[in-house]
């Protein structure tokens, strides 16, 4: 079998691959160049250079799997491979640590003035008095995420001595508990930190998490790290903050936009950058490379792959069944996930009617990596969904029953956090998903752009103000469900709108009379 390599691999990787493949390294590829050359080989190996466009992938006569030698997949067409029957593997585990590392690098050559004073002395200055510094010893750490990174960033800094304050609003307290750390909210740990690192993913809840509002909360000897992803924190609200003193420093190594030449961060002294090196060792590149080559090496001599970004291969005749209850249980999820917005500890995934009776393992790992997306984003797959479940001390119960109701078959994800939970439950209609309903009240909603979930009273002069809000803002109502109960009782409405809704809507909507909450689901 042949393998083409199109972007710079550590020598490691190429040698393993080489161990059993026919290798060909070929940089620097055009799009036309990788047209012409993909056509006869097995698997490709890139990294962020090569661009594997659906022209490529039509290409590729014998294509079975694309491997990415690190975390972002922005530059494969994953809809065309999987279209195509082409498996898309990550390497997401391999810079780990030195990302984490990084983070600690950066909160120290920070807390010391470290860049500035080799700046200074290399200028031929000897300025002690103007680089005093603070030990981070028996100071307060805030962890904004505490997934891999998160967790091996706390991890360090508690070996520094540090106190850890957390958010995650999908880590339990049992595991908070686990790994020495104090779960909070952001506010809390912007009033309390002495320093603050950020480790989300950038997904919709998490852009500029950390805004104007938390940088007024900061002790004005405060300082931020950001090794995770541009946008995660305001970059304008941190160049403000640290620009006007209201915090003491910054340390930044992702931008919205790289490079960042017009970043106002690169004009103040007590903000130290980096140009994107959280994955930038030795080691790092090596672990990505021989990560996945051993994940071309499985699948290539007939095996599975851990960290595959698209559906795993499944026989047609089977996928010709499940395929439709595939998306539905990824969206069931992800809509149940945003509705709850919490911490849930079990997740309960029901199959009923002619469902029940099928191999439903792959429908399954749908749900949770819709579940999951919420928290993780793009780290989320449909290999690792079940693992990361784990991971997070997360129950997952299955139940199947041949009774289903109206429908032929239906899926219920109903979510736990304690004695609160969130179902929602769907049903294929033709080979259209459709939620059939939200916490036991039937709804018929074909789930699509985006939504505004609420729950209120029944009773006049309640919708007919939503809808004037709205209206007012110049958002499109495109369909309307209302649950049905009694006068007086509590039910759900749920609007399909045409464009996203800010916070600042929804809050005018929470405060109307009669409505208990509203939330935004983005489909």
């Amino acid at each position: 079998m042949k393998v083409l390599v199109s972007d710079s691999l550590s020598e490691e990787g190429v040698s393993k691959l080489s161990e059993h493949f026919d290798v060909d390294v070929s940089t620097g590829l055009s799009e036309d160049e990788l047209v012409e050359k993909i056509g006869s080989f097995d698997a490709l190996v890139i990294r962020s250079g090569t661009q594997v466009t659906k022209r490529v992938i039509d290409a590729a006569d014998n294509l079975k799997i694309v491997g990415r030698a690190g975390v972002g997949v922005d530059n494969i067409d994953v809809d065309a491979a999987t279209e195509k029957g082409i498996i898309v593997v990550n390497a997401p585990e391999g810079n780990m640590l030195s990302a984490a590392e990084h983070t600690i690098a950066m909160m120290m050559s920070m807390a010391r003035n470290i860049p500035q004073a080799n700046a200074s002395l290399k200028a031929k200055k000897w300025e002690r008095k103007n680089f005093m510094g603070v030990e981070v010893n028996g100071k307060t750490l805030g962890v904004i995420g505490l997934g891999r990174i998160g967790a091996e960033v706390a991890k360090r800094a508690q070996g520094l001595e540090m106190s850890i304050l957390a958010y995650d609003p999908f880590v339990t307290e049992d595991r908070a508990k686990d790994m020495g750390v104090e779960l909070t909210t952001v506010d809390d740990i912007a009033q309390r930190a002495d320093f603050i690192t950020v480790h989300t993913p950038l997904i919709k809840e998490t852009r500029n998490i950390l805004d104007k509002a938390q940088f007024d909360m900061m002790k004005s000897s405060a300082r931020v790290i950001n090794c995770a992803r541009g946008g995660i924190i305001n970059e304008e609200a941190l160049a403000d903050a640290a620009r006007d003193g209201k915090i003491a420093g910054a340390a930044i190594d992702v931008f919205t936009s790289e490079p960042p030449f017009d970043c106002p961060f690169l004009g103040l002294d007590n903000v130290i950058v980096t140009p994107h090196l959280g994955a930038s060792t030795e080691e790092a590149q090596v672990n990505v490379a021989v990560s996945v080559a051993e994940e071309v090496i499985s699948v290539l001599n007939g095996g599975s792959a851990r960290n595959t970004i698209n559906i795993p291969a499944v026989k047609p005749e089977v996928m010709a069944t499940l395929a439709p209850y595939i998306g539905l249980a990824e969206t069931l999820g992800s809509v149940a996930s945003q509705l709850l917005d919490a911490n849930y500890n079990k997740i309960e995934i029901s199959y009923n009617g002619e469902i029940a009776d099928k191999d439903t393992r792959a429908v399954t790992v749908a749900a949770l990596k819709g579940i999951l997306e919420d928290a993780v984003g793009s780290a989320v797959n449909y290999v690792n969904a079940p693992s990361l479940a784990k991971s997070r001390n997360v129950e997952v119960v299955e139940s199947k029953s041949e009774t289903s109701g109206d429908h032929a078959s239906t899926i219920r994800i109903t979510l736990f956090q304690g004695t609160n939970t969130k179902s929602v439950s769907g049903a294929v209609v033709g080979r259209e998903p459709k939620i059939v309903m939200i916490d036991g009240q039937y709804v018929d909603l074909v789930p699509h752009g985006f939504m505004i979930v609420s729950n209120h009273i029944n009773r006049p002069n309640v919708i007919g103000p939503c809808c004037i809000v709205l209206g007012e803002n110049e958002i499109n109502i495109s369909g309307m469900q209302v649950g049905r109960v009694e006068v007086g009782g509590k039910t759900i409405m749920a609007l399909n709108v045409d464009n996203e809704v800010s916070e600042t809507i929804l809050d005018e909507i929470r405060a109307i009379d009669g409505i208990l909450d509203a939330k935004l689901v983005t489909l």
